[in-house]
């Protein structure tokens, strides 16, 4: 009997419309492997349930007969079967406090879990991935806000005629509008006196890359960290054109005693402390890329932003874009994720206070955590197509087998946190997170 796999249906919020394989996908899966699909309805889904059945997928609520379940976001813990392979992203492995009942579930029921996060190659690189379109996405939304602060603090500018992103058909489209956007600015230039008006970059990796690839339709000149803080004053001549800092680790922190060394930065960060502020107040836009957990100095502190506030309800850094969305994390005020209905909050130092919405005063942030929804189509084909590489071995692999004979590609089977129930080596150290729930 041919191989079944079921794909679940997405329902953990309005905006969620990704699928993990694309009808395209399931059309190879069955015509070069034979791989039965079995899909559940939708209403919401980016792709119709029609374009599954034209591409040989059978549409069914119930999918018993699926052994492997493919999805993107969490699987409702009353949904899981025993003993089956769930393949999804499960936001568990640092200790998420909201998913460690979602966890022990999977643990009970013996649950075989891959998590994409943790797909990856030999250099511990992520093989699938929706970053980029998150970064796409958030870059839009990130300038939608900041044209929109900027207008209600007095300021006619192009940008506030960006739309969110979900409100343009595709990326192209959205690109090409922005491009015009940034034709406009060469050519008429932004108000004087927002000049320098500088973007910073947190990050370098997929997302990042992603939210500069909509950043440079603009005009723009590249500066490093040291050339953006010993010549900050020289930039304020040229309103024509936006400048752009790619912050790296070298530029976020600093060792208490001694000298950087990136390494020893991952190793041992408690060795460092965070030196962020001595960029911030030249950035009127900060784009949050980075990877963040709790053993890591943050880049922006409460403390920090009260005390500026105690200066000026108008600080310069106007709109933060905080794509990587850690809560209490890198960003400290970053207090809740935020939909693209309402994406953004302002937070205002002087008392302590959130509000939702972009503001006149304060520090605004957009904190949407499911960005890739808002071009869901075109993040849905660019994370099959990889996925797709690897879907059949999983769907043929036999879970019942012990760990060391099990035959999965190894960056799948470094992805397997749950083998049978059980948390497999290099998730070991997951124990201590369930223990203290």
């Amino acid at each position: 009997m041919a191989n079944t796999i079921g794909i679940r249906r997405e329902d953990k919020n309005e905006w969620e419309r990704r699928v993990p394989l694309t009808p395209q996908a399931v059309k190879e899966l069955k015509d070069k492997f034979g791989i039965r699909t079995i899909v559940q309805p939708s209403d919401l889904r980016i792709f119709k349930d029609e374009e599954y059945i034209q591409a040989g997928a059978e549409i069914n609520e119930d999918l018993s007969e699926a052994d492997t379940i493919f999805a993107v976001k969490e699987v409702p813990i009353s949904y899981f079967d025993e003993g089956k392979t769930y393949v999804f992203f499960s936001h568990t492995i640092k200790g998420q406090e909201y998913n460690m009942k979602l966890l022990k579930s999977m643990i009970e029921k013996k649950i075989n879990l891959i998590d994409y996060e943790r797909i990856v190659d030999n250099e511990n690189r992520r093989l699938i991935f929706f970053g980029k379109y998150a970064g796409l996405a958030g870059m839009v939304e990130t300038l939608h806000g900041i044209g929109l602060k900027l207008k209600l603090q007095g300021y006619d500018t192009p940008l506030e005629k960006i739309k969110q992103a979900f409100a343009y058909g595709s990326v192209e489209e959205a690109k090409d509008h922005i491009s015009e956007i940034g034709r406009e600015i060469e050519e008429n230039g932004f108000p004087s006196e927002l000049s320098p008006f500088v973007f910073g970059f947190a990050g370098y990796g997929n997302v990042s890359q992603g939210a500069q690839e909509i950043f440079d339709l603009l005009p723009f000149k590249v500066v490093s960290a040291d050339i953006l803080d010993e010549n900050y004053e020289n930039f304020s001549a040229d309103n024509y054109i936006f400048y752009k800092v790619i912050l790296k680790e070298e530029d976020l922190v600093r060792r208490k005693e001694g000298e950087f060394n990136l390494q020893e930065y991952y190793n041992n960060p408690e060795l460092y402390v965070s030196r962020f502020t001595e960029y911030a107040e030249k950035l009127k836009v900060l784009v949050n890329c980075i990877y963040w957990t709790e053993k890591y100095p943050r880049l922006l502190t409460k403390d920090y932003l009260k005390e500026q506030a105690a200066i000026t309800k108008y600080p310069n850094l106007r709109m933060i874009g905080d794509i990587s969305c850690d809560i209490d994390g890198s960003i400290e005020i970053t207090h809740k994720v935020t939909m693209p209905d309402n994406p953004s909050f302002t937070y205002f130092g002087h008392n302590d206070k959130y509000e939702d919405g972009v503001h006149r005063e304060g520090v605004s942030v957009m904190a949407v955590d499911n960005l890739p929804c808002e071009f869901p189509r075109e993040s849905s084909e660019a994370f099959s197509e990889v996925l797709l590489k690897f879907a059949a071995e999983i769907a043929d692999a036999d879970f019942n087998t012990d760990f060391n004979s099990l035959i999965l590609p190894d960056p799948v089977k470094k992805a397997l946190i749950l083998h049978k129930g059980g948390l497999t080596e290099d998730y070991k150290y997951m124990e201590s997170f369930i223990s203290e729930k």
